[in-house]
């Protein structure tokens, strides 16, 4: 698909009319499925992920990150 659109002053645009410039854009790039499936991507999510991985993850020490890394370098290979 190869898609012409209107250039616009990115320095001089505020930030509505960057984000209207890009989402139409995109959906004369890539039509209004591939435009939503790519917006997906940049989903921010929710939760904490810090929070979520020092619960998961504790605090390791540099010294059992590597114990951990070796172990699973020379541990059994699965198959």
């Amino acid at each position: 698909m190869n898609a012409e659109v209107e250039p616009i002053d990115g320095g001089k645009a505020t930030l509505a009319e960057l984000r209207r410039a890009g989402i139409d854009a995109l959906a004369k790039a890539l039509g209004p499925v591939g435009m939503a499936r790519f917006l997906q991507q940049f989903d921010s999510g929710q939760g904490d992920y810090t929070a979520e991985r020092s619960r998961i993850l504790g605090y390791p020490s540099v010294d059992a990150f590597m114990d951990e890394l070796e172990s699973r370098r020379t541990g059994p290979q699965l198959k």
